[in-house]
């Protein structure tokens, strides 16, 4: 049937999936994205057969990649270009901003996002052949910056540690996010590029609760283990800052100064922090999410959301859709900052090197006679 604009009441009982299809994921539905223009949804055939009803399974799709690096010009974000060989995420946070990137590729954001991943298989090489051209100028590179580099897909493919491998060859920047305990298989590099000063990790702990974080977050290490991955990288000397990202307003804002004691006593040296944020597909798949597990507060998180986005569950104008507006959103960087200096977390970072950054030798290359 041809589909009308999506709003979050388009969530309707026919588009959710029995929870034993969809058991250990973040949301309910696989509704399609915006670009779709028909829409799909169960219907009872009137056969009263008792069918069984099979749990959805993570399906990766492997791509051959054009390109890798990924530049931006957002005055929101600290680096310029980026790479990511996964499209997709399995961690299935329900509040993933990169959920309606999965729109583009003719997928739902719902579901889809965090079942039907696609792999760069190539990725590796095709980031070599990028640093390698005469015309790239060195600038750190972020991975992890629209799906999870430590996803558990990657414990098998390894793509990421491929990738890690060229940047560390060519001593290029890295900064890296992720919530994945995966990070720790990597530490025999990180460890060297550290000593490099050519890499920084930042680690996202949303919650200290371990059944919120398993409702929000259903396939995300828990957050005593993130804790523990702060500390285990802070032991191999790789600079670490906390992300309290996303802070959930009216369920997880109550949480900012412990997160940050917690990050704090792991051995971060940084912190930093981002607000909730709704674009497109992701708010109504949140407000679906809220009316179901926490019922009594999803009007209070929502309005409060509203109230720091003109009346809007978000506002994408550059400078106001990572933190918002307004006396409550000033509240919660007050509190951060004034914990965040107490802690000590309030330091600036060392900047990451990029006057090492040169391409290997090829065999066959001439050599560097003043070298």
């Amino acid at each position: 049937m041809t589909r009308p604009p999506q709003t979050s009441r388009d969530l309707t009982p026919d588009h959710v999936l029995p929870p034993q299809s969809r058991r250990g994921r973040g949301v309910s539905t696989n509704q399609p994205g915006r670009f779709e223009s028909h829409d799909r949804i169960a219907i009872d055939d009137g056969w009263e057969i008792e069918e069984d009803i099979p749990q959805i399974r993570t399906e990766v799709r492997p791509e051959i990649a054009r390109s890798l690096i990924t530049y931006n010009r957002s005055p929101d974000l600290p680096f310029d270009r980026s790479i990511n060989v996964y499209r997709g995420c399995e961690h299935g946070c329900v509040y993933c901003f990169a959920r309606p990137s999965h729109a583009y590729l003719g997928l739902s954001p719902g579901l889809d996002f965090e079942t039907r991943l696609t792999a760069r298989m190539n990725g590796a090489e095709v980031l070599e052949k990028e640093l390698r051209a005469r015309s790239y100028k060195v600038a750190p590179i972020a991975m992890g910056t629209n799906t999870d580099p430590y996803q558990p897909v990657e414990h098998q493919l390894k793509l990421t540690r491929a990738c890690l491998s060229v940047l560390s060859d060519y001593n290029h920047p890295t900064a890296i996010v992720t919530k994945g305990a995966g990070i720790l298989n990597d530490l025999d590099i990180l460890s060297d590029m550290a000593a490099r000063g050519l890499v920084a990790v930042g680690i996202s702990v949303t919650t200290l609760d371990p059944a919120l974080s398993r409702k929000m977050e259903p396939r995300v290490p828990p957050p005593a283990k993130r804790l523990a991955v702060i500390r285990a990288l802070a032991q191999a000397g790789i600079p670490v800052r906390l992300m309290v990202s996303p802070v959930v307003p009216g369920l997880t804002d109550t949480e900012v100064e412990a997160i940050l004691t917690a990050g704090h006593e792991a051995g971060a040296r940084s912190a930093s922090w981002i607000m909730l944020r709704l674009p497109a597909e992701v708010a109504p798949l949140v407000e679906t999410w809220l009316r179901d597990s926490h019922p009594d507060r999803a009007d209070k998180v929502l309005n409060r959301l509203r109230d720091m986005h003109g009346g809007k569950l978000y506002e994408a104008q550059w400078g106001k859709r990572m933190r918002g507006q307004g006396v409550y959103a000033q509240m919660i960087a007050a509190r951060f900052d004034a914990a965040r200096r107490r802690l000590g977390l309030d330091e600036a970072t060392v900047p990451l090197r990029t006057d090492l950054f040169r391409p290997p030798p090829r065999p066959g290359d001439q050599l560097d006679l003043f070298g």
